[in-house]
């Protein structure tokens, strides 16, 4: 690549823009339109409802906990309904169902709870393994049918991504072979930074609209995608499967991966300032004809000017310090404008794909959006711009990913809502700035909202920090809706001061008074007690 000339440094700033807390700032407020009626199932696709009765089942690997008449999935309560997260592993490579018979008794439990329903990754590396246009949705239809039973809801997450750190992680699932095999043969296929170090975890959106993929573009192979599996899961769409969340990049989330993802949860990781992904030969070639589209071309070759330094001292950047930093000059804006344009691009490109494919089917869509905290205390927020979101000081970089949600009738879901100000180290970082003004963005634009829990630990603080941090959209008077989903499922769930921790928090967050805490039988229904649904768990064996 050829050198690049950086233009004359920026003139020194001429006050000082470091922060002791973040800013009041006027956002610009955004029109929207009130929910499509699609976001509420249709009441008429739903199974009759009865009494559940609980029997050894005999069939389908046999052990697990059977409804003799399957219930109907629970009426969304006048709370928030709490969805959970199955392990990522819930499907195997195989394509099916692991430790089914722990799964069953897991099910009846959380069931028992009153959780409204569950959610689970459609692994693209799993559902699309054996080749092009060859799908095998097996193990994931036989998770509907389980959910079915128990009655709880399914949101269908739709992954595109990889998961884990590579073969040595046991959790890991990589992209198809055969998409591999091509990122191999043209290594621009993956995203790129500055020191021409290659992601894999997802297809470069810079080449969204190419045929890349043997013939086809990815765009292509995502609709393809969603298609088979609308038409595969079609008598569950609306009445089971309630939402499909549309897998956007790295993490399933609408990023760049400028952070390695399984560096994101680790100590210290919080300190980096990120990289930006732009150098692979499709993102040059896009970054070198907005260039040129403006008239700048001596702003289109090469990369993020002036991105020196330490990646972890803020001051060393000479494109992120404080003071006279590039990111506050026209170069900046022209660059951080493009970079985070091309992700909102790529994120609409899918939203006008799932809108179109689901349709009519009473199925709500939504993407994700990363709680990058890290820098939320400082002007550049140089972790915010290096995933893509163009949020500094003197700009608002969620509002334009909501007003592109809300244009598809699409719901967001975001992170953080565990997340204290008060138990980080860093005095850059804010969870709690960070999420109020995610929210703030969804509110403008009317988006239902999905809360998530950033790190999976069930003390009584993180969960009334779930509770103090719903506070901030649920119950409201417009009509949007608001869920939370607990991220995720896993042995430690079921002991029994974990179990009863989280059967308090599910109580509380959907104001379901009539849950019993014992067995209890009134009016014809049977409420199963929380210790008889931790036995039933662990005589299956749940996950270790």
């Amino acid at each position: 690549m050829a050198a690049i000339t950086a233009p004359p440094p920026p003139p020194p700033a001429s006050t000082s823009c470091r922060l002791p807390r973040r800013w009041s700032l006027t956002r610009i407020a955004a029109a929207s339109s009130s929910p499509s009626s699609r976001f509420r199932p249709s009441s008429s696709r739903r199974p009759s409802s009865s009494t559940s009765l609980f029997a050894a089942g005999s069939s389908g690997g046999g052990g697990e906990i059977l409804h003799v008449s399957p219930p109907s999935p629970p009426a969304n309560p006048p709370g928030a309904p709490v969805y959970v997260t199955l392990p990522a592993d819930a499907v195997g490579p195989g394509g099916r169902v692991a430790r089914r018979r722990a799964m069953g008794a897991s099910l009846a439990a959380l069931a028992a709870a009153g959780v409204a329903g569950i959610a689970f990754e459609l692994w693209w590396g799993v559902v699309e393994r054996q080749g092009p246009g060859e799908y095998d949705w097996a193990g994931y239809l036989d998770l509907a049918a389980m959910a079915r039973r128990h009655g709880l809801r399914v949101r269908a997450i739709l992954a595109f991504h990889q998961c884990g750190a590579g073969p040595h992680d046991p959790l890991w699932i990589p992209l198809p072979q055969w998409v591999l095999e091509e990122m191999d043969k043209v290594p621009d296929l993956s995203y790129t930074n500055r020191y021409q170090q290659r992601n894999k975890e997802y297809i470069s959106l810079g080449c969204d609209s190419l045929p890349v993929l043997k013939g086809r573009s990815p765009m292509q192979a995502y609709s393809d995608f969603m298609r088979s599996f609308r038409n595969t899961f079609e008598d569950y769409l609306g009445a089971i499967v309630t939402e499909v969340q549309v897998g956007m990049g790295p993490g399933g989330e609408l990023r760049y991966p400028s952070c390695p993802t399984e560096k994101l949860s680790q100590p210290g990781s919080s300190s980096e300032l990120g990289e930006f992904q732009c150098y692979d030969k499709f993102m040059q070639a896009s970054l070198s004809a907005h260039a040129q589209i403006l008239g700048i071309q001596k702003w289109g070759s090469g990369g993020s000017i002036g991105r020196d330094g330490s990646q972890q001292n803020l001051e060393e950047s000479s494109f992120f310090r404080a003071d006279g930093g590039y990111w506050d000059t026209p170069y900046g804006r022209f660059f951080l404008e493009w970079y985070s344009g091309m992700l909102v691009l790529h994120g609409e490109r899918l939203c006008m794909i799932a809108d179109t494919i689901f349709s009519g089917t009473g199925v709500t869509i939504s993407g994700k959006v990363a709680g990058i905290h890290w820098h939320y205390y400082t002007c550049a927020h140089p972790s915010e711009l290096t995933a893509g979101y163009y949020n500094t000081l003197l700009r608002d970089g969620y509002l334009p990913i909501a007003q592109m949600f809300a244009k598809y009738k699409a719901a967001l879901c975001c992170g953080c809502f565990d997340l204290r100000d008060t138990e980080k180290t860093n005095p850059e970082s804010s969870p709690e700035g960070t999420l109020r003004q995610l929210v703030g963005a969804a509110k403008m634009c009317n988006l239902p909202l999905n809360g998530e829990n950033s790190v999976t630990r069930l003390d009584d603080a993180s969960l009334n920090q779930v509770i103090r941090s719903s506070r901030l959209y649920s119950g409201r008077s417009s009509g949007t809706s608001f869920s939370f989903n607990y991220v995720r499922m896993n042995k430690s769930l079921f002991e029994f001061h974990n179990w009863s921790r989280f059967t308090k928090f599910v109580r509380q967050m959907s104001d379901a008074r009539t849950f019993l805490a014992r067995l209890d039988v009134r009016r014809g229904q049977q409420y199963l007690s929380s210790m008889s649904v931790v036995w039933v768990v662990s005589r299956a064996c749940a996950y270790t």
